[in-house]
């Protein structure tokens, strides 16, 4: 499991006073009000702790203060990278839900014990997030994240058990 998971990017800045505007990769824009530290990481992989001073919101996007930028200029150093919490300071998730970092990677296999491919990707569409299971012949199976489809995820086994509805794997 990873140790930070990603809450937004910054996608540019915001006035003159080092805000900048963040756009956000979690579920729940509320969830940046009650920050109180980020790390941002550059497309180098150099990570920069950032305390969050302010807090306001600007249509789909979060505009953060941070305390260690004071301009304009300073705060367009930061226009690109991700921004991460650690799992202490990240939203509590319930009953069956995970985060997407935690799912990548896993082994994805029918309720008979048959590999079907590792889970590569999630895909969120509104309705119901839809599992997207890298084939071994380099195919691509998508598993929508319903009762009926996916009947258990074991992150300590890292498998996912999936029932496979009728013409699935004909997609």
């Amino acid at each position: 499991m990873e140790q930070y998971l990603r809450v937004g990017v910054i996608a540019s800045t915001h006035g003159v006073h080092g805000e900048v505007k963040v756009y956000p990769t979690t579920d729940s824009l509320e969830r940046f009000r009650d920050l109180k530290e980020v790390v941002a990481v550059t497309a180098r992989n150099e990570k920069k702790l950032l305390l969050v001073e302010g807090v306001k919101f600007f249509k789909q996007f979060a505009i953060l203060k941070f305390r260690e930028v004071a301009t304009m200029d300073e705060a367009q150093k930061y226009k690109g990278c991700d921004l991460m919490v650690s799992r202490e300071n990240a939203q509590p998730l319930a009953e069956n839900e995970y985060y997407i970092g935690d799912l990548l990677g896993l082994t994805v296999e029918t309720e008979e014990g048959e590999s079907l491919g590792i889970l590569a990707d999630v895909l969120q569409t509104g309705a119901n997030d839809v599992y997207v299971v890298k084939r071994p012949d380099g195919r691509e199976l998508l598993l929508p994240v319903i009762n009926s489809c996916i009947l258990d995820v074991d992150l300590e086994k890292g498998l996912v058990k999936a029932h496979l509805m009728e013409g699935l794997l004909d997609l």
